[in-house]
């Protein structure tokens, strides 16, 4: 039996299918059933909320993009562009039981060296962390809200 892990998130009505021992969640964007994994169930639950709650377009959501850092073949979670086709947000999901650690921004911070976005955001689903980048100073300051889509 399904019993998935209640969010910090709204909830939404997801596609949820089973086949044999193996349960599937529907990707709207990837337009496919994934297996649903709790990093899965985080990543879509933030999609979701991308796209409902902040105006994100669905057509600028690229999901597990691939990259190279360091001659090794990486992915990012999500990656969100703006409508000139610049990377403006990074996100990093983690399922529930993984903390939102200095290590993880530290991999979403490598990761962002190559796609240099606006906005790095980490979340489990439980806790979501948002920072805006300074790329000329190479800092970044924290915020407590993701903005909406139009106000990035």
């Amino acid at each position: 039996m399904f019993n998935p892990t209640p969010l910090n998130l709204p909830p939404y009505p997801f596609k949820i299918t089973q086949k044999d021992d193996v349960i599937f969640i529907f990707d709207e964007l990837r337009k496919k059933h994934l297996v649903l994994t709790p990093e899965e169930w985080v990543r879509q639950h933030f999609i979701q909320n991308l796209i409902i709650a902040k105006n994100f377009p669905k057509t600028l959501i690229q999901i597990e993009g691939g990259l190279i850092l360091n001659q090794l073949q990486k992915r990012s979670d999500i990656l969100v562009y703006n409508t000139a086709g610049e990377k403006v947000m990074l996100i990093e999901c983690k399922a529930p039981k993984v903390k939102i650690t200095q290590s993880v921004f530290d991999q979403a911070s490598r990761y962002n060296s190559i796609h240099q976005a606006k906005w790095i955001v980490l979340t489990n689903g439980l806790k979501h962390v948002y920072a805006k980048m300074n790329l000329e100073k190479a800092s970044f300051d924290f915020v407590q809200e993701l903005p909406t889509y139009l106000s990035l």
